[in-house]
């Protein structure tokens, strides 16, 4: 299992919040995905409608990898399966910019799904630069025991 996020750019209004997201934050990644050992990518994004499993055909040129650990895949399986339709959370996007915002249950962006899936705390506050900085950093420790 690995988490793919994405250093593209997309054309158009998609393009633009790829760029946006990228200089808010700031970083290179705008969108991230959990790819399964099938295949099989889940995430959840404002074009799909909110938390979905998808067949996505990974160019290596617009995606980074970073590999995790075999066991948390069951866990972070279920979870998607458990919330899967539940809807994208846009107004969380803008928490970035206004921190007033609160988190909203039931609804989710893509960095937030995927580091609940793995089971983090306060997935909300990740971004997916956020998170692939602390998904690089737990590696380092844990290589370091």
């Amino acid at each position: 299992m690995r988490v793919a996020l994405y250093k593209g750019t997309q054309p158009g209004i998609p393009g633009l919040y790829n760029r946006i997201v990228r200089w808010w934050e700031p970083g290179q990644y705008s969108h991230c995905e959990l790819i399964f050992s099938d295949g099989m990518a889940a995430s959840s994004s404002f074009m799909d409608g909110g938390v979905r499993f998808k067949q996505i055909d990974f160019d290596p040129m617009r995606w980074d990898f970073i590999e995790l650990p075999a066991y948390l895949e069951r866990d972070a399986h279920t979870w998607f399966l458990s919330h899967t339709g539940e809807a994208y959370d846009l107004i969380g996007n803008f928490r970035f910019i206004f921190d007033f915002l609160r988190n909203r249950n039931g609804k989710w962006f893509c960095s937030e799904a995927v580091g609940e899936s793995l089971g983090m705390v306060e997935s909300w506050r990740l971004g997916p630069n956020g998170l692939a900085a602390t998904l690089i950093n737990l590696k380092i420790i844990m290589e370091q025991k």
